[in-house]
């Protein structure tokens, strides 16, 4: 079974993920896509892919939030019904699996579909889609599921904020090397997808095997730059990263404790801020394009 997620969390990192995804590459997206793309969205959390890139896209859509997890789907069909009210759009649910946004640009549809994505792209409903996309999910996945996804596509493929495994707490401090180095030892453990997870490896591998199966690929860095008033996406960051150094340096507890504690007490007084790197990925199969 694949990890899930906190909704608490994916809404927390939705403005800075927003923030870092390179625009460049999400509009050679669209324009590779038809004139009324049909995308699968996977690992879909909350929706915040489709919040940013519907509006980039700006045409008659429809997509289809594929997530293991039935209450981040729900949640997500709900944080998009509000805000696009909030932003004067209306909303209609022609049946409980799917919501529709009116907008000026025409019908953005979107429906969900409960399904691990261990065994991707098998089960996927390939044959209904102009495209494959997903955010922050192909740094958990192995070399084989990366390989599989890549031998099975004949579609766009985009994948956003993959960890470069670079992050940085600013200022300094002594304790940040063995951090760093436990933190990117967490990022491979196996996440339930095929074997050990890609971590900082994810753009290289999925670049290899897409353009081993004929897709041009291109990327783009896209990293997180969270400023000092982003206070608790700051905190919960050192947090996540104590917590996962501690799974693999048990006998530095306390120093890693301590460096938990001094980064919440910097955020909280507004004197730390963060850079995480990222990295975009889009491939487009050579029949498509030119």
């Amino acid at each position: 079974m694949t990890e899930s997620f906190d909704p608490d969390w994916l809404e927390l990192r939705e403005p800075p993920d927003a923030r870092a995804r390179d625009l460049r590459l999400a509009l050679a997206l669209s324009a590779a896509l038809p004139a009324r793309p049909r995308l699968l969205d996977l690992g879909a959390g909350t929706g915040s892919l489709f919040r940013w890139l519907a509006p980039i896209l700006n045409r008659p859509q429809a997509w289809t939030l594929v997530d293991a997890d039935v209450t981040l789907i729900e949640f997500a069909f709900d944080t998009i019904a509000d805000r696009a009210v909030a932003v004067g759009f209306e909303v209609s649910a022609p049946n409980k699996r799917t919501l529709l946004v009116h907008t000026p640009s025409g019908a953005w549809r979107v429906e969900g579909l409960v399904m691990d994505l261990a065994d991707a792209p098998q089960g996927l409903p390939l044959g209904r889609a102009d495209g494959v996309v997903c955010t922050a999910l192909c740094d958990l996945v192995s070399r084989f599921w990366v390989s599989r996804m890549a031998a099975g596509l004949r579609l766009p493929f985009y994948s956003a904020l993959n960890v470069q495994g670079d992050a940085r707490f600013l200022p300094p401090h002594p304790v940040d090397g063995l951090v760093a180095r436990s933190f990117r030892r967490d990022q491979l453990r196996d996440k339930g997808f095929d074997g050990p997870a890609l971590g900082s490896g994810a753009t290289r591998a999925m670049a290899d095997a897409f353009r081993a199966r004929g897709f041009r690929v291109a990327t783009a860095p896209s990293p997180w730059r969270i400023g000092t008033h982003e206070t608790r996406m700051l905190s919960d960051l050192a947090q996540g990263h104590a917590q996962a150094a501690m799974r693999h340096a048990p006998r530095s507890g306390a120093a890693i404790t301590d460096w938990a504690t001094a980064r919440t007490v910097q955020a909280r007084r507004g004197r730390l801020r963060a850079v995480v790197g990222h990295s975009d990925l889009l491939a487009l199969p050579a029949t498509r394009g030119g």
